[in-house]
């Protein structure tokens, strides 16, 4: 039997942004008076498939109404397409993947017209 070392196997988890929309639900904690919200997400997932289903399953069991998901790739792809992403959303996607889980790193809220607190 040889003593040969094994390559270390490399993870196949990377992160993917999302952005998933979200209905009112009661117990969601959106701010009053909202219709929704569009949620920024860092997921991680062996792919982005992966990544989506597991962050509508969290968001499900934190009492949120996920109605759609947009994918916008890995870090790679993003900077690919010539995005420019702070350190702050990069900290972000590192925290995802070292962790292994679904951050949600910004929460705008929808407001009717005729229910916006500016009105």
């Amino acid at each position: 039997m040889s003593d040969t070392k094994k390559p270390k196997k490399k993870s196949r988890q990377q992160v993917y942004t999302l952005l998933v929309e979200v209905g009112r639900k009661s117990g969601d904690g959106l701010p009053d008076g909202s219709t929704g919200a569009a949620l920024m997400i860092y997921a991680s997932g062996v792919d982005e498939a992966e990544a989506v289903r597991e962050t509508v399953a969290i968001l499900k069991q934190a009492d949120v109404n996920p109605l759609d998901v947009s994918g916008y790739g890995t870090l790679d792809e993003r900077l690919a397409e010539g995005h420019d992403i702070a350190d702050e959303e990069r900290a972000l996607m590192q925290r995802a993947l070292d962790e292994n889980s679904v951050i949600v790193a910004q929460m705008t809220p929808f407001f009717d017209k005729d229910t916006s607190p500016e009105a």
